[in-house]
């Protein structure tokens, strides 16, 4: 009797081939030869010859780098309003963070170089009579920025050289026009002095700073706006809303371009991602886990792709860098910081790596490009605010290079300091892509622009003896107080003048029946 010795699977790979070559199809399926190679090779075959798909990807190191204890800023009172804001904005020059305040509301403003420990008598910008919901630096003037309260209004500051030196109460500018608390300020990213602003009243109005008065108002919304977003030239605005829709507009007319009803997405912010024509949100999925979805501009009707990221319950904060084509999303709460690689191809996402921290986030502020430290190859850079700590910590996202020289490739032209447009041409149909700059040979600022506040002609409406605009009725519980107090100080003060008149009153009454009775006149 013969024993045919057993050979390995992997011997056999001619065997299968041959079996290839007998079926009478040329044009064999392809999973036909999947089936047949796996029915005739073994495992450590397959280990041998899978090869693994790497993305080239000069991005696909990029590590975050917290800032020495030093060169943080300790101290400092972060709000623990529920608002999803991120209370922070920074620009190359200040760092401004909305703090904890009692009867009204404030915010810091501090130069960034004088980081360390701030003192808790620093002076703050506290001239609103509600909480602070938003703050946002003007992208062509570096000391102008614009906040929004719970008082309705919003407010044009301007900051002095060198920061402030005493606490500032008198706005350069104030804008009243919605009727609820507002949550919202963006700034046109192309045009000077127009300021975008979205109210708790579902409208969204259109400012021009150069007369003080709101130009137009975007009447589309059904609920409160969550988040606005621009294109690169401005001439798009996106918005999310709690009615669970996607919206694109025409923030001239007003008009809605696409419109998307996310009811497996719960869409929580929105972000262009700039000249892509894609559009990405972050919600949440019907399974109340986190998610990420990808949209073409022209077409809401699907997104192009969906990925959840995990199941926790803090909202997600998209961040995107269209210099690098990089995505940064951060959840408050989190501690972590992961960013992806966006492509225009599929599978058009593509994660790189995370940051990792314990320390939990409240929220981020984000340094324009031209702030940058290019000799250190960084490419991004948050302000993390942590709010149990009092600490706000620099977080540099460096490309990894041996060179000191400047890395051109991941530095290209990018939009400046300079405005491509004044409020009337945009206001009359003109759109400008960005007047972009070079940081090669570091940042060189433009000539100095200044913001000049309209001077408003006073009007009057007179009723009954009363100026209706002059005497504005109070909006919060705060001002109405406030506003009573004024009046009874107000009275006080006018009965004291009332009666000190009356005794000179009297006292001239008494010379003159002296005067008639005395000897001289009889």
């Amino acid at each position: 009797m013969t024993v045919t010795k057993a050979q390995p699977k992997c011997h056999l790979l001619q065997e299968a081939f041959s079996d290839l070559s007998s079926l009478q199809t040329p044009s064999s399926c392809h999973c036909c030869v999947e089936m047949v190679l796996a029915e005739h090779t073994c495992l450590p075959c397959q280990r041998m010859s899978w090869r693994p798909q790497y993305r080239s990807s000069k991005f696909r190191n990029v590590y975050g780098k917290v800032a020495n204890r030093e060169h943080c800023f300790d101290g400092i009172p972060i709000t623990k309003n529920v608002h999803d804001n991120h209370f922070c904005a920074v620009n190359a020059r200040f760092l401004a963070i909305v703090t904890e305040s009692a009867g009204g509301g404030s915010f810091l403003v501090i130069p960034l170089e004088q980081t360390g420990r701030i003192e808790p008598n620093y002076p703050k910008v506290c001239g609103h009579q509600g909480n602070v919901l938003d703050i946002k630096w003007n992208p062509f003037i570096d000391n102008i920025i614009a906040s929004c309260s719970e008082d309705t209004s919003v407010r044009i500051w301007e900051i002095p050289e060198g920061g402030l030196k005493r606490n500032m109460t008198e706005a350069l500018l104030e804008l009243h026009g919605h009727s609820r608390r507002v949550g919202l300020v963006e700034w046109h990213p192309t045009t000077n002095n127009i300021l975008f602003s979205a109210g708790y009243d579902y409208k969204v109005l259109i400012w021009n700073l150069d007369v003080g008065e709101p130009v137009k108002m975007i009447d589309c919304h059904s609920d409160v706006i969550l988040c606005m977003s621009f294109n690169t030239d401005g001439s798009l605005l996106t918005t999310t809303c709690k009615d669970k829709k996607l919206r694109v507009i025409e923030p001239r007319s007003g008009r809605v371009l696409q419109e998307a009803n996310c009811k497996n997405h719960r869409v929580n912010r929105v972000v262009f991602l700039g000249n892509m024509k894609r559009l990405l949100t972050t919600g949440v999925s019907r399974w109340n886990t986190r998610q990420i979805a990808l949209w073409d501009q022209e077409d809401l009707s699907m997104p192009l792709i969906e990925e959840e990221i995990d199941g926790l319950s803090g909202l997600l904060f998209p961040f995107y860098d269209a210099d690098t084509h990089m995505l940064y999303l951060a959840g408050k709460g989190d501690g972590n910081i992961r960013y992806y690689e966006i492509s225009t191809e599929k599978p058009y996402l593509s994660y790189l790596m995370e940051f990792r921290s314990p320390a939990p986030q409240k929220g981020l502020g984000v340094m324009p490009k031209h702030g940058l430290d290019v000799s250190a190859c960084e490419v991004f850079r948050f302000y993390k605010l942590v709010t149990l700590k009092g600490l706000i910590e620099p977080i540099s996202m460096i490309v990894p290079r041996r060179s000191d020289s400047y890395q051109e490739d991941i530095y290209p032209m990018t939009p400046g300091t300079e405005p491509a447009l004044t409020p009337d041409e945009w206001l009359g149909g003109i759109n400008r892509d960005p007047v972009l700059m070079s940081l090669k040979e570091g940042y060189k600022k433009s000539p100095k622009m200044v913001f000049k506040a309209p001077i408003k002609e006073k009007k009057s409406v007179v009723v009954n003896g009363i100026d209706l605009l002059e005497n504005v009725p109070p909006r919060t519980e705060n001002e109405l107080l406030r506003m009573f107090f004024r009046q009874q100080d107000e009275i006080r003060r006018l009965k004291e003048e009332l009666a000190q008149k009356d005794i000179r009153i009297r006292q001239l009454q008494l010379e003159l029946k002296n005067l008639r009775n005395s000897p001289k006149n009889c």
